[in-house]
């Protein structure tokens, strides 16, 4: 039975019948949908618009087709969207008391609440997923401290860091991420349940009860906003982007690092594709789809935003279009960091290949520059000294390393025995002593902070 046909003479075409409905993506809600049904029925008894115990009639019902549905023995399907089913499902479990569940509600806020609790739970269960990652960055950070790599700008080596340091960083997008999700979190949790169809409702309802039942944190505070409003599908989607984007550089990182020219990590076999035709090849396949998945996932955002952009106020249809691109991209992000994390997780570091990589490619020469600096010489007289001598090495194949003090000193007087420490990548990165830099000491208190971060998210 639909909800809606009373005032209607004849049936709804099979065609159109099967493309408005929603039940095939949004019986992904039933948990919350019987959980604020279950508050509202309450509600409705505790303010006495319904018997208190038809109200406890309806609660029992409810949780009983939970208990079946959450143990295979109650299928979803056969009604228009979940909310249907549910419905339809109490009245024949409990006959026509059933029918009083509506009472005071419409689908339109009723959908929005249901979805709102499923992002908030969503939202709980990314931020614990990214703690664990996060965690797990942090002790191979820590394992790692003394290891060197060489940092790049514009994909070429710029200069020696800290492996540590390197992770760190990554460490500190995903907790940012964690901050914008908890944000988010703030927006999502406003229950626009007791809003109806958009302009309220006639019966003395008790909103604050229903809030405390489903521990929202606030109310919204207008009816046709609260029906409408989908910014926090949009934010928590930007949210889900945002994590694919710097997923999606770790695992760009990942197979350049992992590749022969390379040699800095290694996948294990288990996380690791072969070749149909090539014996040799060991393919990066994991990073390579979650870099793909990452354009998926920013299409979701960019579909729903075209989605909202021109909607009249207040409910509208085109709305349903918001489950399916808020699953889809959540799905993909939850997936995507599992897998990630477990491959990390089993990923070889040759610190030696990071090492010697640093070493090359002039990567100490802002070092060279530096030096200059501290003895007087301004710094941009320092950059071009220094410029003089990388064009000197590559013209006689050398590294700085390489050069004497007889070599430095004909570029410049101010050359002293010590500069041929100064070129040495560990020197470099532990040069680097400020706060976020590259020497130990500095990627150990990063470290510290990260964790404190950590412990805010429990």
């Amino acid at each position: 039975m639909k909800l809606w046909e009373g005032r209607f003479d004849a049936p709804t075409a099979a065609d159109a019948d099967a493309f408005n409905e929603s039940l095939s993506f949004d019986k992904k809600l039933y948990r919350v949908d019987i959980t604020a049904s279950i508050a509202h029925a309450t509600m409705l008894g505790e303010t006495n618009i319904i018997p208190p115990e038809e109200s406890a009639l309806i609660c029992e019902g409810l949780k009983g087709i939970l208990k079946d549905i959450d143990g295979g023995t109650l299928a979803v399907e056969g009604a228009e969207d979940i909310h249907s089913f549910v419905e339809n499902e109490l009245v024949k479990r409990i006959g026509e008391v059933g029918k009083k569940l509506h009472t005071a509600r419409s689908r339109n806020d009723q959908v929005a609440t249901d979805l709102r609790l499923y992002a908030r739970g969503s939202i709980d269960r990314l931020i614990a997923l990214l703690h664990d990652f996060v965690s797990t960055l942090a002790t191979v950070a820590h394992d790692n401290i003394k290891c060197i790599l060489p940092g790049y700008t514009h994909l070429r080596k710029a200069q020696p860091v800290n492996f540590a340091q390197y992770l760190n960083a990554y460490s500190e997008m995903f907790l940012r991420d964690m901050d914008r999700l908890e944000d988010c979190r703030k927006r999502v949790n406003v229950m626009p349940l007791g809003s109806a169809a958009l302009a309220g409702t006639s019966f003395p309802i008790d909103r604050e009860l229903t809030k405390k039942l489903l521990k929202f944190d606030d109310i919204s505070n207008c009816s046709i906003d609260a029906v409408s409003d989908r910014d926090f599908v949009a934010e928590y989607l930007f949210c889900l982007t945002e994590i694919m984007l710097h997923l999606s550089r770790f695992c760009e990182d990942t197979i350049f690092y992992t590749s022969d020219e390379f040699g800095y990590w290694e996948i294990s076999d288990a996380y690791s594709t072969g070749s149909s035709i090539m014996p040799q090849k060991k393919n990066p396949d994991i990073p390579e789809l979650i870099r793909g998945k990452c354009g998926r996932v920013i299409g979701d955002l960019t579909g729903f935003l075209a989605t909202l952009k021109a909607l009249p106020l207040a409910y509208d249809k085109d709305l349903q279009e918001d489950k399916e691109a808020l699953f889809d991209a959540e799905k993909t992000v939850f997936d995507c960091i599992t897998v990630f994390h477990a491959m990390f997780k089993e990923m070889k570091f040759n610190s030696e290949a990071m090492y010697n990589a640093a070493e090359g490619g002039f990567s100490t020469a802002t070092d060279v520059a530096d030096y200059l600096s501290k003895k007087g010489v301004p710094f941009r007289d320092a950059h071009a000294i220094t410029g003089k001598i990388v064009r000197y090495c590559i013209e006689h194949n050398k590294t700085l390393r390489d050069l004497s003090l007889k070599e430095f000193k004909a570029v410049s007087d101010v050359f002293e025995r010590d500069v041929t420490g100064v070129v040495l990548a560990r020197t470099s990165a532990e040069a680097r002593n400020s706060v976020g830099g590259s020497s130990q000491t500095a990627a150990r208190k990063a470290l510290i902070r990260i964790r404190n971060r950590l412990k805010h998210f429990g």
